[in-house]
């Protein structure tokens, strides 16, 4: 070969490599809006109101890209008024603590409003460390000021003592006399007195602890850490927590229920990447249909004489049990240590009983003094069912939550179960009560879908007598409506948005009369960058009645003259899809996979979303593997007919968890539609899955045999199954210790493809969780990759992900 023509060739395959490590357009999109720069590009959508003790004020902090403003409102004056002038505090707090501050950058906390509404207190910590002093704790210094808003006077408080450190361990009585926790499995009293020593010093020998009980033991104890067997780490004298704990008002009596799970059976994950050597980590799992359960134990703890007393619940085997509790108010009111209250007064509280296959709910009342629970409101079905918080109205009546007639509608009842009367009716969805006016008799309540000619699952605020009548809407506007109201029922935070709208919030009066404007969410760098808001459609079900839900996300940059893959990001649900229907800034999964180039969408499917009819959410009950993929290619089908951008011959599939069963089991049944997928954490053979979503959501059945035994009987369709049918291509991920959903689960589906003789990927995030944690920007260009490289023939696959 003549050296001409040598180097002709070598130009020539340079030329061809430089040009196979040219950056992709698409790519460069995506590297605009990377997490962490879309940390920096919008800050604040919601207004978080913090209330004063009197009066219908509230302060909250907003940030811009002007920096943190804080605000105080006054709804009675209809006035909002910053509470500082940053400037004048950036240059006082940079004097006092010696670091330079200006006005975008002022490192505020813990601040709170004392009860004159005028005076607030915050704290700033300092670059510098603190002197030593004999007996305490390290650290960076930290400076302490009180704050007059009016006169708008600093004042730094040179002799505050260091904040005492907040405890978990403690339950305070109401009277704040009585403090509980537990140590060792068991129960332990000791004064609040004692537990503000133990704050600044927890070994303080003058400490007085009482012990309540001596019967805990490992799985059937008290205050043990979830998901921990080590004995050692048990039973090592440290104080603990007690969740679930509920004081009478008077503060003689709380009660509380402890589960025995000594039967139910271990489970084991191995974090491969402990060091020095790999680590095994046990936690008790019940799977579906297995008979090892936790039961539950209901008692009652009387102060007066430091006695326990079991309380007799038993109805249903494998049952559960819920007290109920009295709501916490809302005001900030400067105090820790807040209690919690049973739901009743100090003779009698009320709690929720429960089958294990759910189509059994009751409300039950106790009353001191006997030895079993009463039913006064038993709810069935032939599905399951769910609950709501049950409120109590003068201890006289109930305001109950049921979907007894196929809709979630609110009811009245006397307090010893009575029904008096309906308080709302119709074809649309109680969400929730969000507050009673306990004079006026009038109730506020969250709901859906009762325009019918807006979107079913915008939620509004509503009010209506208890007595029952005709709700009136309080927020009105084609919004999703996120509200917050005073313990006076007086005043309304609304933040309002959709997912193709600037997120606001208005103050409103009760009756929805707007006192002002709060605040609009701060776009300007987002729509700098080129963001576009991404575009809701409405479509028919696999049924051709139903209409189904969706958001589409598209490239910004995009060019409509061209075709682009299309993209599902799914969710089966059913406690919830996929589909966001308020503004959430941009994620992962959808609109940042968009920017890569390709359609994104997400829509709801018969069986999803509870927010409808019980119809609608039960539909896939006792199909849970299959019944949301036909509806999710009709929809596809649709979208593709209406758009001559999106490329039906290319389409992928993505969903995380139940998504990730969902998107599998898609790819697998309609191989020759899905050419692609990308399936994470998915729980693909339920019957490893935990009990309560697998049995919940698909059923299990209960059977009682001649002898009067009951057993539970559970079967569900599993991806491993069908994974002889896939012939598009197929990423499976999943994070290796995973104790929610056991990686167990996609190994069994890569143990049957390899039987099968089917290409295809895997990866495994090591120790990660359920959620991928610090590696879901690594995970972000994977799925990039994975659709580019099979949905349109070329990928970035040769850079460093890193250097993104």
């Amino acid at each position: 070969m003549n050296k001409t023509l040598f180097l002709a060739l070598l130009l020539s395959v340079c030329g061809l490599a430089a040009k196979a490590q040219e950056r992709l357009p698409e790519y460069l999109q995506a590297e605009k809006f990377t997490q962490s720069k879309l940390d920096n590009m919008l800050f604040s959508t919601k207004v978080s109101p913090n209330w004063m003790q009197k009066g219908s004020k509230f302060w909250y902090s907003y940030k811009t890209t002007k920096g943190t403003q804080w605000y105080v409102v006054d709804a009675a004056t209809r006035s909002q008024k910053e509470l500082f002038d940053l400037d004048e505090l950036a240059a006082q707090l940079t004097e006092i603590v010696k670091d330079p501050f200006d006005a975008q950058h002022l490192s505020i906390r813990n601040l709170k409003a004392k009860e004159d509404a005028r005076t607030f207190t915050f704290e700033v910590q300092s670059t510098k460390d603190k002197p030593k002093e004999k007996g305490k704790k390290g650290g960076k210094e930290v400076f302490y000021f009180s704050y007059d808003s009016q006169t708008r006077q600093l004042t730094h408080i040179k002799d505050h003592e260091d904040e005492p450190k907040r405890l978990s361990w403690g339950s305070v009585s109401p009277d704040k006399k009585t403090v509980i926790f537990a140590k060792d499995l068991n129960l332990y009293r000791m004064s609040y007195e004692d537990y503000q020593k133990a704050k600044k010093n927890e070994k303080d020998s003058t400490i007085v602890e009482i012990q309540l009980t001596t019967d805990g033991v490992k799985d059937f104890g008290y205050g043990q850490p979830g998901n921990m067997l080590n004995t050692d780490t048990l039973m090592n004298g440290k104080r603990r927590g007690v969740y679930g704990i509920l004081w009478s008002p008077d503060s003689r009596y709380f009660a509380i229920t402890v589960d025995d799970e000594r039967a139910v059976k271990d489970l084991w994950v191995i974090n491969s990447v402990a060091n020095p050597r790999p680590t095994l980590e046990t936690y008790k799992y019940q799977m579906p249909g297995e008979k090892e359960a936790p039961i539950s134990h209901l008692y009652l703890f009387d102060m007066s004489n430091n006695t326990r007393k079991e309380i007799k619940t038993s109805m249903y085997k494998d049952q559960t049990i819920g007290l109920e509790r009295k709501p916490r108010q809302k005001r900030d009111t400067g105090v820790e240590d807040l209690a919690s209250v049973w739901l009743g007064d100090n003779n009698r509280f009320f709690l929720t009983r429960s089958s294990r296959d759910l189509h059994r709910i009751d409300v039950c009342t106790y009353t001191l003094g006997d030895d079993s629970i009463k039913t006064i409101i038993p709810e069935r079905m032939n599905t399951y069912q769910e609950t709501r918080t049950l409120r109590l109205i003068n201890n006289k009546e109930l305001v109950h939550w049921s979907e007894r007639d196929g809709w979630a509608h609110l009811y009245l009842y006397t307090a010893d179960g009575k029904l008096k009367n309906r308080i709302t009716k119709g074809a649309w969805h109680v969400e929730d009560v969000v507050k009673i006016d306990e004079k006026s008799r009038t109730l506020y309540f969250s709901a859906c879908g009762m325009n019918p000619k807006e979107n079913p699952y915008y939620q509004h605020l509503y009010k209506v007598s208890l007595d029952g009548g005709t709700p009136k809407l309080v927020t009105p506007g084609d919004y999703v409506h996120e509200v917050q109201m005073d313990d006076d029922a007086l005043i309304i935070v609304d933040n309002y948005s959709r997912v193709n709208t600037v997120p606001k919030t208005d103050l409103l009066d009760a009756n929805g009369n707007k006192i002002m404007t709060l605040q609009e969410a701060d776009f300007s760098l987002m729509f700098a960058a080129g963001y576009k808001f991404p575009e809701p459609f409405v479509v028919k079900a696999a049924d051709g009645v139903t209409d189904l839900y969706g958001v589409m996300y598209k490239p910004f940059n995009m060019d409509s003259t061209k075709v682009y893959p299309i993209v599902d990001y799914v969710y089966p649900g059913p406690q919830v899809e996929a589909t966001e229907y308020a503004f959430r800034n941009m994620t992962v999964r959808t609109d940042r996979l968009a920017q890569a180039g390709f359609i994104v969408v997400t829509v709801g499917q018969r069986g999803g979303h509870p927010n409808r009819s019980k119809w609608y959410h039960n539909y896939g009950y006792g199909n849970m593997r299959d019944y949301p993929l036909a509806d999710h290619k009709a929809a596809i089908e649709q979208l593709a007919a209406r758009h001559n951008f999106i490329d039906i011959n290319n389409v992928g599939i993505h969903g995380h968890s139940g998504g990730g069963f969902m998107s599998t089991a898609a790819i697998l049944q309609y191989p020759d539609f899905f050419k692609a997928a990308v399936s994470c954490a998915g729980n693909h053979d339920n019957s490893i899955y935990n009990r309560w979503w697998s049995e919940t959501h698909h059923g299990v059945k209960e059977v009682v045999s001649e002898k009067g035994d009951t057993t539970f009987q559970y079967k569900i369709g599993t991806n491993q199954e069908i994974a002889s049918q896939l012939k598009g291509h197929l990423l499976l991920v999943h994070g290796d210790i995973d104790n929610n959903v056991h990686p167990g689960n996609t190994i069994r589906v890569i143990n049957a493809l390899i039987k099968a003789g089917k290409r295809f990927d895997m990866l495994f995030l090591p120790q990660q969780r359920h959620s991928f944690g610090n590696m879901n920007e690594y995970f972000y260009w994977r799925l990039v990759d994975y659709f580019s490289e099979h949905l349109k023939g070329r990928s970035e696959h040769f850079v460093d992900i890193p250097k993104r």
